[in-house]
């Protein structure tokens, strides 16, 4: 039987969205799937060295799920994202939910492939240095000619 395989379009680089694209890699690579991760826009930002600027927002995140209900309005005061983001990441610790670091250390140790999207680390000016290292860089090209050939593709 042949290996499965997964690809993943990471786009977004909020607190919220960054767990999923890596809890999914890291778990198809626990069970022995053959995963690779295309990193690309927003989503850029989980293969930069230093994750601590990872935030979340109550602001158009209507579901996000609050000690009590607050008016949009309220949403959009100075302070209310690092007080969601650390809420939120203060929840995760007490629950035992490993942090983006573990998560993404977890994927590397499994042998999850990171594709960073140079024509975004390009377009934003970034630097190769901003970066982990074991990271690929490449296009969309280089992601579809995995993904071509996967049993199971997603866009996060």
């Amino acid at each position: 039987m042949a290996t499965k395989k997964m690809a993943i379009i990471a786009t977004k680089g909020a607190l919220d969205m960054a767990y999923p694209p890596l809890i999914l890699a890291s778990t198809a690579a626990t069970l022995g799937w053959d995963v690779k991760v295309f990193f690309t826009f927003y989503g850029l930002q989980l293969l930069r060295k230093n994750l601590d600027d990872i935030a979340i927002s109550p602001l158009a995140n209507p579901a996000m799920p609050m000690p009590m209900p607050m008016p949009v309005m309220v949403s959009m005061l100075p302070g209310m994202e690092a007080m969601a983001t650390s809420m939120m990441k203060s929840k995760m610790r007490k629950k035992g939910v490993a942090s983006l670091q573990e998560l993404r250390a977890t994927c590397q140790e499994a042998d999850v492939g990171f594709i960073a999207c140079q024509m975004t680390v390009d377009l934003f000016e970034f630097s190769r240095d901003e970066f982990i290292d074991g990271i690929e860089y490449g296009g969309a090209a280089t992601f579809l000619k995995f993904a071509g050939d996967t049993d199971v593709c997603l866009f996060i």
